[in-house]
């Protein structure tokens, strides 16, 4: 929504960390306090209201937050000293929604902290904070689902935009914070989600990502008054004229129905690239885990969905050192990578989330154990992902133009496998921004694709790039 210059009193800058839905939820703030006058600027030296929306997912995350409060209170204090203008600080996400007070008593400087649910009510914590004589805080998970608050008209991300649909997880992962910081498993009504994805393809947007902590549990409420599971919400989005792509992220093994995975077959706007997050294949580590499936059973998700569409490509998340994790154990993680094979992948090291019931477990993993582990899983891991870029060159992909790049005249897009590709001449092609063309690859690099503009492809190519 644009913002009227003659309303425009104060500045305000957002340091997003983690996931994308911390990106959409700062996009959120950002257009509701542009309601109330703020401005947004590209650092925090001459801002009026700086917020942190952090991410508690990651061993250190609070320790990082509180480091950088510490730097912006001596931005503050100087500030006040040069101009007399004063700073209001905020910590939002999930470090604040796990903090709480005792973020306050540790930084008592902070001027607010929020929690992930209460976004839509930022210009009243305000308010509040300037009667206030100490800091604000608004934890709470309130009855009323903060979707309904949403405001409405958020401007497009550029060409791709993300798009949240649910939020919140019932899973209860025994390593992770997510149900504690993000609440249960909510869904925005299917007319809600179709509103914004048709505005922001209006607004520019040829590829929408639809954001969920669980987001293949999405059971929205339908305008029929039926409830929509994901895959037929994604069909109806795949009408929406203009809209090229869809893509869908973070799933669950369990939440992978076979009407989703008729869905990858069947729709072509939905990209052949799906993040499946595994964590483990050992089924004992996995039961230890919470997770709820087994390495077989995602090795067989893993084959229903490539024979429905068979170009599709995988990308996972694993965790190493997971307390009780044996030589075995870790041996069953290699042989479920080698086994299904991923085009991306990220992994990690265990580390203790205070709170959850991980934390507690015996048999911790020695941090040297660990170490090694990680070293060999993205070791194999690296190696699956080169082999698979250096499989694209010679192929022909449909590429979305999304920016211009370093040197003149060239474009820089994304393959449906969401790989940076580099074209030289794109403009002299009567190519821009936003615009999707078909490329040969040419060139396999540490971190990107380069290629030459190809014939555009025939109807049947089409339907399956």
């Amino acid at each position: 929504m644009p913002v009227d210059p003659a309303r425009v009193t104060k500045k305000l800058f957002i340091k997003t960390y983690g996931c994308q839905m911390n990106v959409y939820d700062s996009d959120r703030m950002t257009h509701a306090l542009a309601r109330h006058g703020f401005a947004a600027v590209a650092g925090p030296e001459d801002a009026d209201l700086v917020i942190l929306n952090t991410c508690h997912i990651r061993e250190k995350a609070a320790e990082k937050v509180y480091s950088e409060l510490g730097r912006l209170r001596r931005l503050r204090e100087a500030r006040r000293d040069r101009t007399g203008r004063d700073m209001l600080l905020a910590v939002a996400g999930c470090v604040a929604q796990a903090e709480g007070e005792l973020l306050v008593e540790r930084a008592p400087f902070v001027d607010l902290v929020v929690g992930p649910q209460a976004y839509h009510r930022l210009p009243e914590l305000l308010a509040r904070r300037a009667r206030a004589s100490g800091a604000v805080v608004d934890t709470d998970f309130p009855v009323q689902s903060k979707f309904d608050e949403l405001p409405e008209g958020r401007p497009a991300g550029g060409v791709s935009a993300l798009v949240t649909i649910q939020e919140g997880c019932d899973k209860f992962c025994t390593f992770c914070v997510v149900p504690y910081t993000r609440g249960a498993e909510q869904s925005r009504p299917v007319a809600d989600v179709l509103r914004e994805a048709r505005a922001l393809v209006a607004s520019g947007a040829r590829e929408l990502t639809l954001l969920g902590q669980n987001v293949n549990a999405y059971h929205g409420a339908g305008p029929d008054g039926a409830v929509w599971g994901l895959a037929r919400l994604i069909r109806e989005l795949a009408g929406i004229a203009g809209l090229e792509r869809l893509r869908y992220t973070t799933s669950h093994p369990r939440d992978l129905d076979a009407e989703l995975i008729r869905a990858h077959g069947e729709v072509p706007q939905l990209m052949p690239f799906l993040h499946l997050p595994v964590q483990s294949g050992s089924d004992a580590v996995l039961e230890a885990m919470n997770r709820k499936c087994t390495a077989d059973g995602y090795r067989r998700l893993a084959d229903a969905l490539r024979a429905a569409r068979p170009d599709l490509a995988l990308s996972s998340d694993f965790i190493v050192g997971f307390p009780g994790e044996t030589e075995a154990d870790f041996a069953a993680t290699l042989r479920l990578v080698r086994d299904v094979g991923f085009a991306q992948a990220f992994s990690f090291k265990y580390s203790v989330r205070p709170g959850t019931p991980a934390a507690g477990l015996r048999r911790q993993v020695a941090e040297p154990v660990k170490a090694e582990r990680l070293r060999a899983l993205q070791e194999l891991l690296d190696g699956q992902q080169a082999a698979f870029n250096r499989s694209c060159v010679g192929r022909t992909l449909p590429v979305l133009f999304e920016r211009p790049g370093r040197h003149p005249g060239q474009l820089v897009g994304r393959t449906p496998y969401l790989q940076a590709v580099h074209l030289a001449g794109g403009h002299g092609h009567g190519l821009a921004v936003g615009d999707l063309a078909p490329v040969t690859v040419t060139e396999c690099h540490p971190h990107s694709l380069a290629g030459v503009l190809a014939p555009p492809a025939g109807p049947a190519q089409e339907a399956r790039a």
